[in-house]
């Protein structure tokens, strides 16, 4: 199978070759140098016949100029549809030199009526011609360059013939304008010296010596009397241009001389020029003949041996199709095998590597070492494949088993918290606690993230239902900046017990995205509502947000988890949309994210119905618990009653220590005779996220729903400053706005 793209190339490479060659030597001979080298010698023609009209308008000279541009639009005819032939098989350069030619004759007739009513000058006239003569000697050129280096090299010599005839051709144009008044200007003196210097040179130094073969004849070219004549009159001309001092040169009356002298030469010229085409095309056609014969021959001679190789092929595959066939049949059964080991690996089953790969038998032969590779590839897939689960499984135990122990420690903190909330008093001393408690609250929930991504499960039960509203709160209480966060719920919904503490996860972590990645100023809205299956829950943000594709990328993580090892994602800033993810998918919870109005980000979490639960039904104890909610006393404790205990699970803001006498001694001059607010830990919980308080604590009567908000700090830490200083009435600025610190109304 080698040897047929090794042949092929080969046989594509030859008659490339061989196209190529043949097509550039049919446009250098034919289509488009015959119709280049026909245009180059009218208009060479034209040039020096136009110049001799512009010198002496005389009858004749307008009848020989009208003849010859006749037979210059035959040949601008057939230049013409060049333009359009396609030459990309061609030689380079040679489309781009075609339209610079055809761009030039383009003005060809402007040129002659301005020559013919006398607007034009003799220099411009000759300007003209000269550039598409050198435009034209550009295609010519183009031409030369081929596929074959000696074509190349014969065809330059042809190309330097073209340059001799036009150095002739311009200082005859120069010089028929001044047989006429006997002299030439300065500019024109050049322009013949240097003509006769390039003529002198390409004929001397790279025509003559270039010439074979038959073109030998031609070496006595510069010893001929025609071009001896006509080297002595260009001698005699230099002569007299360089003695003289004025800015004309006198010419002598020599110009029948010099037109026959120069009739002779282009004559000689014209016939080499001839010659070296014929022997130019020879040279290329018989060269593209030869590779033609080639490539005939290289394809017989490959067809037999490829026709040897696939008989010998065919042999070959008879006599192995059977053991390959038994081969394959193996391989394809470790392919379908394999899937099957890491599906179950994947789902923690145990694998037997012996078991599970199929040795296949040896033999002595090349076959058999493959089989034998085979047997080993097998083993070691296997292998490999158990060796990572165990890796992996491993670390995920490690993982949890590391992040158990930090939870047992953190919880050990929250019990140490809550002791000294209990032991302490000062106002900003519980305002540092509750930090430390509300941190440590979220230190909880981080380290319940790498549980969950270990491939554990949260250890917060519930044995109740719990109320939307309070499961809300709870995930905003895990939020560093909660106080940005507005819960608003409509209705009352109640969610069931499993789902509690996944669910305070989950909202949690949604939050937190919301208030981080939004300005510090903004509000973070929080919606929840019963829809036709179950109820949403929106988290809406006016932060920056993202671009559709990270959008379409977090939903889709949101609907399909995948397996996630952590190793590989340790810089991965989205490790708690992955929590999110495999809590989502636990509880049967669908989350979506968009585009907000805002210009953030709104969070979509669609609870089921099998999540959502009625209101459980309370039933009244017969007798005033310690541990469980009083009503609220209708009137206040009397004037010798002691301050209330505090108690772990009652709000102490809710309850009102005894009314002061007016007529007592410390009592402060107020009108507001309500005592010092208290507060108590777990007070704005629900009854079933609390922590059970202790039996032998005393236990006060509070509202239906307590919580402690930043308004009820701020108005215990004010009533204790009234108390201790015994100042209880306003303290006014300059401007009549309460001094900080003073109790207002809403605070009494």
């Amino acid at each position: 199978m080698t040897f047929a793209p090794l042949l092929g190339s080969g046989m594509y490479q030859l008659a490339s070759q061989w196209r190529a060659e043949k097509a550039q030597m049919d446009l250098a001979t034919n289509t488009v140098g015959s119709p280049a080298a026909n245009l180059f010698l009218n208009l060479d023609q034209e040039r020096r016949l136009t110049a001799e009209l512009q010198a002496n308008p005389r009858e004749s000279s307008r009848e020989q100029l009208a003849k010859q541009r006749a037979v210059t639009d035959q040949t601008v005819s057939a230049f013409r549809p060049l333009a359009a032939l396609d030459t990309s098989g061609g030689q380079e350069g040679l489309t781009d030199a075609i339209a610079r030619t055809e761009r030039s004759l383009g003005l060809l007739d402007q040129q002659r009526r301005a020559v013919d009513a006398g607007r034009s000058s003799q220099q411009k006239a000759f300007d003209y011609y000269s550039g598409v003569l050198e435009s034209d000697l550009g295609v010519l050129t183009a031409l030369s360059h081929t596929e074959h280096a000696e074509v190349n090299s014969q065809a330059q010599t042809l190309i330097d013939l073209f340059w001799v005839i036009d150095m002739i051709g311009r200082e005859d144009a120069v010089l028929a304008r001044g047989w006429e008044t006997g002299h030439l200007t300065r500019e024109e003196y050049g322009l013949v010296a240097d003509a006769a210097g390039t003529k002198k040179h390409l004929l001397r130094s790279r025509v003559i010596p270039g010439l074979i073969g038959n073109e030998s004849q031609y070496e006595t070219l510069m010893t001929s009397k025609a071009w001896e004549t006509m080297t002595a009159l260009e001698g005699r001309l230099l002569t007299s241009g360089s003695s003289a001092d004025s800015d004309q040169v006198t010419l002598r009356d020599a110009a029948p001389a010099w037109r026959s002298s120069v009739e002779t030469v282009n004559a000689q010229l014209l016939q080499l020029l001839s010659l070296r085409l014929e022997n130019v095309s020879k040279i290329g056609y018989s060269h593209a003949q030869q590779l033609f014969v080639i490539f005939i021959s290289v394809t017989a001679v490959s067809l037999l041996a490829f026709a040897l190789v696939i008989v010998t092929s065919w042999r070959l595959t008879a006599i192995l199709r059977r053991r390959i066939r038994h081969l394959r049949m193996d391989a394809q059964q470790l392919q379908e095998r394999l899937p099957d080991v890491v599906a179950r690996l994947e789902r923690g089953e145990d694998v037997d590597v012996d078991a599970e790969v199929h040795v296949v038998e040896p033999t002595p032969d090349e076959l058999g070492e493959l089989g034998q590779a085979l047997n080993l590839a097998s083993r070691s897939a296997v292998s490999t494949a158990v060796r990572q689960a165990e890796q992996h499984r491993g670390f995920q135990r490690m993982l949890q088993r590391i992040a158990r122990r930090t939870q047992i420690l953190i919880g050990l903190q929250l019990k140490k918290l809550d002791e000294l909330e209990r032991k302490h008093e000062d106002p900003e001393v519980l305002e540092g606690l509750f930090d430390l408690d509300h941190l440590t609250a979220r230190l909880r929930r981080y380290e319940e993230n790498l549980v969950i991504l270990g491939g554990g499960q949260p250890q917060r039960r519930w044995r109740k239902p719990v109320r939307l509203l309070d499961v809300l709160r709870a995930g905003q209480g895990e939020v560093q900046d909660y106080r940005r966060i507005s819960i608003d719920v409509e209705g009352d919904p109640w969610v069931t017990e499993r789902a509690v503490g996944p669910l305070v996860h989950v909202l949690a972590e949604l939050m937190e995205n919301a208030t981080t990645f939004s300005k510090p100023q903004t509000p973070v809205e929080v919606r929840a509502a019963a829809v036709s299956r179950g109820v949403a829950v929106e988290i809406e943000d006016r932060g920056l947000g993202m671009e559709p594709e990270q959008y379409a990328a977090a939903n889709t993580l949101m609907k399909s988890p995948p397996q996630l090892d952590v190793m590989t994602h340790a810089d991965d800033v989205r490790l708690g949309l992955y929590v999110v993810a495999r809590l989502s998918a636990s509880l049967g919870l669908q989350v979506e994210m968009r585009s907000s109005a805002f210009g953030g980000t709104r969070v979509i979490v669609l609870l089921p119905e099998p999540l959502i639960v009625d209101r459980p039904r309370v039933e009244v104890p017969s007798a005033p618990d310690a541990t469980g909610p009083q009503p609220h006393p209708q009137e206040t404790p009397g004037e010798d009653a002691q301050l209330p205990t505090r108690s772990r699970g009652r709000a102490m803001a809710y309850v009102t220590a005894p009314a002061v006498s007016p007529d007592r001694d410390d009592a402060p001059p107020s009108s507001d005779p309500r005592p010092l607010p208290q507060r108590v830990r777990q007070a704005s919980l629900v009854t079933e996220l609390k922590v059970p308080a202790n039996r032998g604590e005393q236990t006060w009567p509070v509202r239906d729903q307590p919580s402690r908000s930043g308004a009820t700090i701020g108005a215990f830490q004010r009533q204790s400053r009234r108390r201790r200083t015994g100042d209880d009435a306003f303290q006014l600025r300059p401007d009549g706005s309460p001094e900080p610190g003073t109790p207002s109304t809403e605070d009494r």
